[in-house]
């Protein structure tokens, strides 16, 4: 894991994985016939703290197969450690709740709130890889890789829409 100039270790894997889910939301979200936005703002929020809670537990679950204590040290560190499951579905919910002051429809919410998620999923999975030193070639070869994971959130919303 990488570190933080504080010299903290740093994991971007919560955050990648919270961008994808965040963007699977609002894909299939839009798909349930007119959505009101703050039905979408409060599933993705509701989504990423569910998901948050779940990564804890499996985590911690799995300490204890291990045989492993579990302390609240330990609780605190895990809880801290997903909680970028959390924070990274805010901006496309911020995205869906401002969407009204750009004349968006709930289409072009949708649809700006997905961009959102997507740009956060290339740029958390890009950010360690940079940091880490890479060529530019892994650089780019990484994001091509995300954006290919997007793409297929894209093709689902795009199927399922018709």
């Amino acid at each position: 894991m990488p570190k933080t100039s504080s010299g903290t270790r740093t994991d971007y894997a919560g955050a990648v994985y919270g961008s994808i889910l965040a963007a699977s939301v609002v894909a299939t979200a839009g798909t349930a016939g007119p959505f009101p936005r703050i039905e979408l703002v409060l599933l993705l929020l509701i989504t990423g703290v569910v998901f948050w809670a779940a990564h804890i537990y499996a985590r911690l679950a799995g300490e204890r197969l291990l045989s492993r204590p579990v302390t609240r040290e330990e609780v605190r560190r895990v809880a801290a450690s997903e909680w970028p499951i959390v924070k990274v579905a805010v901006p496309p919910a911020v995205a869906v709740a401002i969407s009204p002051l750009f004349g968006l429809g709930m289409a072009g919410t949708t649809w700006c709130a997905l961009i959102v998620a997507l740009i956060e999923q290339v740029g958390w999975a890009t950010v360690p890889v940079v940091r880490g030193g890479a060529t530019v070639r892994v650089v780019v070869l990484n994001a091509v890789v995300n954006l290919l994971l997007g793409a297929v959130i894209v093709l689902a919303k795009l199927v399922l829409a018709h």
